[in-house]
């Protein structure tokens, strides 16, 4: 193993090795061969750090963020990059009104969209496709916002009703790349199994966890669901479920039937008693209950009783506590999916 010496450790092997080599009259307190071997010490210290340094960019799980692009371009599982929100805007118009390709339009954030085509108005409400100018999560947005027209359009009212955004994702987080090299590290792509189907989901800009299941809807079949715990919503909708399998399309087996469904939330409730019961330690509870669902959740999975317990018990701040719902095991059937529903303090 390794052993990297410290700089104090340098410096006396250094210096006794010069003084091996003297007789003891020879050495002066303040004399050269101190300062050399001092000197020496601090350029060999530089040298074991840089030596430790390549030691962890060997290995996927330590090297640096530049040297784990290497990695991934081996194992060929590139970074996923930023995706913009994609989505459609009502307008409110005049007959004949003209709203051009381009048109940017800004939330009341400070985000911007453009419309990706034009229309001609043929009706009072006028529904164009528009998309994020700049990509990333800041760009979903929920159905029923306002946007408002940064350049005003004769016949075109400046307040604009978006409908659902969706689809945006910043770019991978470092930790998120890192999981998914390992992974492919661990189980490499064998042509079609069902760790390939949760691999490829995980591919797509904004997917965070995935599963395959072999035959559930009869021979050759395999189903995938995905969420993107990032968005406002971790369920998926039809446009993110059709990126989805289009992507696992274009990769899987040509003799499979692969369908791609989004898992149907189902809330779990929770009635909890905490001492000491502040707001610190609800949130706290809240905090580690929320964690547990990311953590264990899966489409048609059970959620252990005992690791609810166990997950309120770990909040900081908490001495004390008791759950009552659940009173059992959560068990879910196919396709849904444990999420966080309210908490009821008594």
């Amino acid at each position: 193993m390794f052993d990297r010496p410290t700089l104090q450790v340098l410096a006396d092997r250094i210096r006794g090795d010069i003084l091996t080599r003297m007789n003891a009259d020879d050495v002066l307190r303040r004399s050269d061969a101190e300062v050399y071997a001092r000197v020496e010490a601090l350029a060999m210290h530089t040298l074991y750090g840089y030596v430790d340094w390549i030691k962890d960019q060997l290995f996927a799980d330590t090297c640096s963020e530049s040297m784990l692009e290497r990695h991934a371009t081996f194992w060929k599982v590139p970074r996923k990059v930023a995706a913009a929100a994609t989505g459609n805007a009502t307008f409110s118009t005049a007959i004949g009104a003209t709203i051009p390709a381009g048109t940017l339009l800004r939330a009341l954030d400070g985000v911007e969209y453009e419309t990706t085509a034009s229309a001609t108005a043929v009706s009072a409400s006028t529904v164009v496709a528009v998309e994020a100018v700049s990509a990333g999560a800041a760009g979903n947005r929920a159905s029923g916002q306002n946007l408002l027209l940064v350049q005003p359009i004769d016949g075109v009212q400046t307040t604009v009703v978006c409908g659902d955004l969706s689809g945006g994702a910043d770019v991978e987080a470092v930790s998120a790349w890192r999981a998914r090299i390992l992974a492919a590290m661990r189980k490499p792509p064998a042509g079609g199994t069902e760790n390939d189907y949760v691999q490829w989901a995980l591919e797509v800009p904004g997917v965070t966890r995935a599963w395959a299941y072999a035959l559930e809807m009869g021979l050759g079949t395999v189903v995938v669901r995905f969420v993107r715990d990032d968005d406002v919503s971790l369920i998926p909708d039809a446009g993110e479920v059709a990126a989805v399998q289009a992507y696992i399309d274009a990769l899987r087996p040509i003799t499979a039937d692969v369908t791609v469904v989004a898992p149907t939330a189902s809330p779990v409730n929770f009635t909890i008693s905490i001492t000491p019961d502040t707001a610190e330690v609800r949130a706290a509870v809240q905090a580690e209950l929320e964690d547990l669902l990311l953590r264990e959740s899966e489409p048609g999975g059970t959620l252990l009783l005992s690791h609810i317990r166990e997950a309120v018990s770990l909040a900081a701040g908490e001495t004390d506590s008791e759950v009552t719902v659940p009173a059992a095991d959560v068990v879910k059937t196919t396709g849904q999916i444990a999420t966080m529903g309210t908490i009821t303090w008594v």
